[in-house]
């Protein structure tokens, strides 16, 4: 594990693995709390699994764009950590399981031998920047939306204002009016327009799906590209500050603009403005490194089945902007491929097309820059490696999160209901093999990874028990979602919830119905129309648990008896002092803030000197049984619980003091001034609590 502390050349990047290195022999040695040491490997893409003593690591990938020498270092350390397979997931991301997590530092520093990163793509940070996977090929699009999303990464990764949020925060950007970014249910979607010749975009902020769905709420009709950086960084700013913290389930953004209303929201932002130091961001296209089609003679090849070859052009092949090259769709059954593969994919593409591939938000790969020559070669090329399979972004290309299979969170199986549907569309439904229209999408649990809310047709893991007390596995049968493009959607219905085994009967009577009385409508007009009651009473028989058979409790993609469990599988720890880490990571802040000087980023540095005073109040108020919750809230009742009080004493009030974070310009000589603030407070609090401790 020795080895990135010399090879890894970016100083960042080594302290980050190095401090995990340290963090985890910490946490093995019962030296570090265990909820703090959760909260940081999270934020370095090390996340617990459903099997014990095992983490699965999600690698961020923004935008979804993997170069092919990005791809086979994915895949062997794939296949030196884990078990050989990956898993792409609706956030654009690759996902390995099984790994132990003491390997984790080690595998991290082999990643970015390739500028591949672990950092946030998981915890209460900035998570992966998604987009269109056709950004930069798309006919329709205004511009490429690629350099704007990278530079979106690039500006937030390690930044000081989101790096503890009360919760994730997500941002997708839309080359088209299509919305394939899916704006709508993230915290900020970004669509691309052009408005008397300026580049800018639609801007949707606090969106969301989980447990209780919102749509996102238009915040700009029109904001040009050189602000989309300053405004996120300002609601990241006003988020951090007073977003929930206490109540996991309503801390998302949507919460927070739910209680405080969005012109009220607005005006929080533009009132942090004053503190944000680059009032325009401009994004160089030019500076984005866009990947080249290499020129390459054309193999010759035979094609042994030519309706095939043809289905498989009608289903899976995108006519590019660029004359005479092409996309190529690859349907990866549930997002999940092995290294083998991989790295011939990795070989084909460099060779033959733009050495990269794009990951999409559906769990599929798209291959751009296929010259149009060149469809039958790379046709007889996938259909060696098993990616030719038809229906890509079809009704039969079904979305689903891993579920029960590894995931701690996962009530029933999404996976194994997932490959039955897509069985029983293929053999009984063809005609949907060609069909756009009709979107199907399965989750595990209401956390809606599998973004099962949104979908025409959804189904949620949930469980049911008999009057026999017996539980089996279910699932929630959604209906009526959609995406109706430029940041318009609607959200399934809750229909009714039958056991996972009636699941693919649910399916045959929903389409039966649909043909024989759909009257040419798209699905979620046809859903309109009739309403939810109407699905209610098609399904409702299905719902009866007093019929149940054996095969009722064993759930699909298994042969045991189902069992419901939640939430295992998380590391052990001993939990000791978390005032003294607190004060800890206060310390930590402040060393943080004046390296940050010392490289003259006084935004940045001004930031975790905030952090650290933030920090240090928080503990002081656990430590005399006060509870806590938003940065906004710690700071008010410091001042009147501490402040006010007279119990500690600091010449000014404390709001006073922190808040000039909100008006002051982000100066060398107010950054300076602010981290001797943040100085003196720790030393102040940490002598109330040193005096406390010593009366006890």
């Amino acid at each position: 594990m020795q080895s990135f502390r010399t090879e890894i050349e970016n100083p960042l990047v080594q302290k980050d693995i190095i401090e995990l290195a340290n963090k985890i022999e910490l946490f093995n040695n019962g030296k570090i709390d265990e909820e703090k040491f959760r909260s940081l490997r999270l934020a370095r893409g090390v996340y617990g699994q459903r099997q014990e003593g095992v983490q699965m690591i999600r690698i961020k990938l923004p935008y979804g764009k993997v170069l092919s020498n990005q791809l086979r270092r994915i895949a062997a350390v794939s296949d030196k950590y884990s078990r050989s397979r990956l898993h792409i997931t609706t956030r654009q991301d690759i996902q390995i399981h099984y790994v132990d997590l003491n390997r984790t530092p080690e595998l991290w520093a082999e990643l970015e031998k390739d500028d591949v990163t672990l950092r946030e793509a998981c915890g209460n940070a900035v998570r992966n920047v998604t987009a269109s996977e056709t950004a930069g090929i798309d006919r329709n699009e205004p511009f490429d939306v690629s350099p704007y999303a990278d530079a979106v990464f690039k500006f937030f990764l390690r930044n000081p204002i989101c790096q503890e949020m009360g919760r994730k925060f997500k941002v997708s950007f839309s080359g088209t009016d299509e919305d394939t970014g899916l704006s709508y249910m993230h915290d900020l979607g970004f669509i691309a327009k052009i408005e008397n010749g300026i580049k800018g975009f639609k801007v949707m902020l606090g969106g969301g799906l989980g447990s209780q769905p919102r749509h996102a709420d238009l915040f700009y009709n029109f904001l040009a590209s050189d602000k989309i950086i300053p405004l996120m960084e300002g609601v990241l700013r006003v988020f951090d500050r007073y977003g929930e913290r206490k109540s996991r389930a309503k801390a998302r953004l949507k919460f927070l603009i739910k209680d405080i209303g969005l012109e009220a929201f607005k005006v929080l932002v533009e009132e942090e403005q004053n503190a944000i130091e680059f009032k325009t961001v401009i994004i160089d296209e030019a500076n984005y490194t866009a990947s080249i089609p290499v020129s390459v003679s054309v193999p010759k090849v035979h094609i042994k089945e030519q309706e095939a070859f043809n289905l498989w052009k009608a289903t899976n092949v995108i006519s590019q902007k660029q004359e005479g090259y092409f996309a190529i769709g690859i349907k990866v059954l549930l997002g999940d491929f092995y290294t083998d593969k991989a790295r011939l994919l990795a070989d084909l593409v460099e060779q033959y097309a733009a050495g990269e591939i794009r990951l999409s938000l559906r769990q599929n790969i798209v291959i751009p820059f296929v010259k149009a020559e060149l469809l039958a070669f790379f046709y007889t090329e996938l259909e060696k490696l098993g990616f030719t399979e038809i229906g890509y972004n079809k009704a039969v290309d079904i979305t689903a999160c891993p579920g029960t299979d590894t995931c701690n969170l996962g009530i029933s199986s999404s996976t194994g209901i997932a490959e039955e549907l897509e069985r029983v569309i293929k053999t009984e439904y063809p005609s949907y093999l060609e069909n756009e229209d009709l979107v199907i999408k399965i989750s595990g649990c209401m956390n809606a990874c599998g973004q099962h809310n949104m979908a025409n047709i959804g189904f949620q893991g949930m469980s049911i028990r008999t009057k026999d007390k017996l539980v089996a596995p279910a699932l929630q049968v959604l209906l009526g979602g959609g995406n109706l493009g430029n940041g318009n959607a609607s959200f399934a219905d809750k229909v009714v919830k039958v056991p996972s085994r009636r699941g693919p009967e649910a399916l045959r009577r929903i389409l039966n119905d649909y043909e024989a009385n759909g009257k040419g409508l798209v699905f979620s007009e046809y859903y309109k129309e009739n309403g939810e009651k109407y699905f209610y009473n098609l399904l409702t028989d299905l719902s009866n648990v007093d019929n149940l058979t054996q095969e009722d409790f064993i759930d699909w993609g298994t042969e045991e008896a189902y069992v419901k469990a939640i939430g295992v599988g998380e590391c052990a720890g001993v939990v000791i002092d978390l005032i003294a880490t607190l004060f800890l990571e206060s310390d930590e802040k402040i060393e943080e803030a004046k390296q940050s000087f010392d490289n003259k980023v006084y935004s940045g540095a001004i930031y975790e000197a905030y952090r650290s005073m933030v920090n240090s109040a928080k503990a002081i108020l656990i430590s005399e049984d006060i509870k806590t919750n938003t940065q906004a809230g710690i700071i008010n009742d410091f001042e009147t619980l501490f402040i006010d009080t007279k119990k500690i004493d600091l010449e000014v009030s404390f709001a006073d003091l922190i808040y000039q974070i909100k008006v002051c310009p982000p100066t060398e000589a107010f950054a300076a001034r602010y981290i001797e603030s943040a100085s003196q407070f720790l030393e102040k609090v940490r002598g109330f609590r040193e005096k406390a401790v010593a009366t006890v």
